[in-house]
């Protein structure tokens, strides 16, 4: 049967820094990536596993980064490809450019604790997340296994002190530390998305995880150019899931997020 899927987690770069972006991503997480890391690559893996929206991520690891990269996603989006912007802790401008991202048609912001090299509830933050409010969805890089940044926990501290925010914590809440999602982030009024998650975990305990952090509130995403599309899939495949589940977490509840149609 023909399935409507959203993946609301890719990353691509400018042809020229591809390479060396994807390089350094695997290298820092020990993986062998698939993808490429340009757009064609990208839309080619997307349509040959029938994907119906595709929404693209990057980040600014410098605060002189951000507004080519919102300018440079926000160029690429199209009916099928959305984009969200990146902000930084260090920049002075952070209220006009998260006006000028809205302005751009970017539909929510990207951060990434780790390689933006901020603590994701460190105060220095507070005016990024004020600022951000509930205008826009916020994806999160959640976990690693070398740097505490952006656990479960500190995403958790978040929550507390915003309450309003709409946040997405990828990859399952905590990047391998799923049993930290568990005491922190499981059952919280927030979104975690499939992403670099459920491809290395027993169907079984991802399923159980979804579960109790409610069905309604888990995404589908890839973290293309980790994987391609159907690899991604048939990953999620082996998930223990009703039919409902499955609509809903690879179209329902990230359509709702984007303000795209459910008919």
């Amino acid at each position: 049967m023909k399935r409507r899927i959203i993946d609301f987690h890719t990353h691509a770069f400018p042809e020229e820094i591809a390479q060396k972006a994807v390089n350094y991503i695997g290298n820092h997480y020990t993986i062998k990536m698939q993808g490429k890391g340009i757009l064609p690559d990208l839309i080619q893996s997307a349509e040959k596993a029938d994907v119906d929206y595709v929404v693209i991520h990057s980040t600014a690891t410098k605060a002189s980064q951000v507004k080519n990269i919102n300018d440079w996603v926000a160029s690429h989006t199209s009916e099928k490809f959305i984009g969200f912007g990146t902000l930084h802790p260090d920049m002075t401008d952070a209220k006009e450019e998260f006006e000028r991202i809205i302005s751009l048609g970017l539909k929510g912001i990207k951060l990434h604790p780790d390689f933006q090299g901020f603590n994701a509830d460190d105060p220095k933050m507070d005016k990024i997340y004020s600022i951000i409010d509930n205008r826009l969805p916020i994806l999160i890089h959640c976990g690693d296994e070398k740097l505490d940044n952006s656990s479960p926990k500190r995403i958790a501290n978040v929550l507390d002190r915003f309450p309003r925010l709409t946040i997405v914590a990828a990859h399952m809440g905590g990047y391998k530390n799923w049993l930290e999602t568990t005491d922190y982030l499981s059952g919280r009024n927030l979104y975690m998305d499939t992403s670099s998650a459920i491809r290395y975990m027993d169907p079984p305990f991802a399923t159980k995880l979804i579960r109790k952090h409610g069905t309604d509130r888990i995404i589908f995403g890839t973290d293309y150019p980790a994987v391609y599309h159907d690899n991604e899939l048939e990953a999620f495949y082996r998930l223990d899931l009703t039919e409902n589940e499955r609509e809903d977490i690879l179209y329902n509840n990230s359509a709702r997020l984007l303000g795209l149609p459910l008919d």
